[in-house]
């Protein structure tokens, strides 16, 4: 297909360069030319107008500010029967009001946030959750499988980026419950490395859900960021206005909010989102450091 992709940052360089390998024509475009220059190699085409004579357009940007601005552009550009799958961490309430736009116009949005960080862009290990019109996912699905193994069709416009919003949410909130627990068993006498290994045996752990521990916290190794506090602190922002809008109270995702805001006061903006967990070894006068040969020897 003939494909417009705006934003080549550390997932849309990947996204692009799969849906080029997988045969696609792509027009690409970002802010810095220069980082298309791989895809340019690959047989992309740099365009000042990507969403010109193409069937289908992708944007990868930094949020809801980007995508809205972006927007008006894109009215200019596309032609009815065109199809615009926002692969953003959004606002629904704003992809909700540039759908009825794009609608008016013959044109479909539809948003498709994904989940699996710069590795799984590039290994094409990722999950897409998907709102919008259903017929035009289903056209659509062959072309996302190439960017990702697990599209999945959420349901109406915003769905998609409501599953991603509850995902990150979830996320973050384990994460500031495990920075406390991990506290909490060293300080009272456990080694970390046991105590990592006595948790993964429990029926939390045999679901491997302490295995994120391992890649930033105990080696407390949070850079390069893979996913940065920046981006954790946006979408858990969106999570929370989401909430407050329904009603829903989010005691946990607050703490996991106050925890954000303060590593970002310490200048940790561009760290890995995890670094707000070391907030909670510097309260509790602790560190639960393993080596990172110790930690894969534990996971092997």
């Amino acid at each position: 297909m003939r494909i417009g992709f705006i934003g080549l940052g550390a997932m849309g360089r990947h996204m692009a360069a799969n849906l080029i390998a997988a045969g696609h024509a792509l027009r690409v475009n970002d802010l810095r030319r220069d980082a298309a220059a791989p895809l340019l190699k690959e047989g992309a085409e740099w365009s000042d107008t990507p969403a010109s004579g193409v069937e289908i357009v992708f944007t990868s940007l930094p949020g809801p500010s980007e995508v809205e601005a972006i927007a008006e552009r894109l009215l200019g550009q596309m032609q009815a029967g065109t199809a615009w799958f926002d692969l953003t961490t959004n606002s629904p309430a704003l992809v909700r009001r540039l759908h009825g736009q794009f609608a008016a116009r013959g044109m479909q949005l539809l948003d498709a946030p994904v989940s699996g960080g710069p590795k799984g862009a590039e290994s094409r290990r990722l999950a897409l959750w998907v709102g919008g019109d259903r017929a035009t996912y289903e056209r659509h699905e062959p072309v996302l499988r190439a960017i990702g193994d697990q599209p999945c069709y959420v349901g109406p416009i915003g769905a998609g980026t409501v599953a991603k919003l509850a995902h990150n949410c979830a996320s973050f909130m384990v994460q500031t419950a495990l920075a406390e627990a991990f506290t909490l068993g060293v300080k009272a006498g456990v080694e970390p490395l046991a105590l990592l290994r006595a948790l993964r045996q429990g029926a939390t752990g045999r679901a491997r859900t302490f295995d994120r521990l391992v890649e930033q916290f105990l080696p407390g190794k949070y850079d390069p960021a893979a996913f940065s506090l920046r981006l954790a602190h946006k979408d858990l922002g969106l999570a929370l206005e989401l909430a407050r809008e329904h009603g829903v109270p989010m005691l946990a995702a607050e703490h996991a909010m106050q925890e954000f805001e303060e590593a970002m006061r310490r200048g940790w903006s561009e760290r890995d989102a995890r670094v707000s967990m070391a907030l909670q070894e510097e309260r509790a006068a602790v560190s639960v450091r393993v080596a990172p040969e110790k930690l894969r020897d534990a996971l092997s």
